[in-house]
């Protein structure tokens, strides 16, 4: 996963500190889910292309990242650290936030430069 330059540091710091299994698996997942889009990256493409890779691919690849059954908190997790600390993360959380909205929130989310909570409770 390419970290935002400048921010290595505080990234391994906020990995370390996130030592329990369930914290860690956020990172990893996150890692590995970052890992298979990055590699879908030509290293001369144009944002365009990038977008396109994100909107075609990271549905399928968040899934592929997927070994264990990560819960919907774990998930929602990995777009918050990935949007914080990786070089596409601010394209992942505005995929994400549209993909997971079910009204405009997502639009609203991307013009506050917020994230969406993908872990919804129904009850009824």
């Amino acid at each position: 996963m390419k970290i935002v330059a400048g921010h290595e540091e505080d990234y391994a710091k906020w990995f370390a500190k996130n030592d329990d299994r369930y914290g860690r698996r956020c990172f990893t997942y996150a890692q590995d889910w970052a890992g298979l889009l990055e590699k879908r990256i030509p290293e001369d493409a144009t944002d365009a292309q990038i977008t396109r890779i994100f909107v075609d691919h990271a549905d399928e690849d968040s899934h592929t990242a997927d070994t264990d059954g990560i819960t919907g908190f774990m998930y929602g997790a990995a777009v918050a650290i990935l949007a914080k600390a990786g070089v596409y993360g601010d394209l992942l959380r505005r995929w994400h936030n549209l993909k997971t909205q079910i009204g405009t929130e997502g639009e609203e989310a991307n013009r506050k430069g917020g994230t969406l909570n993908p872990a919804l409770l129904n009850i009824g």
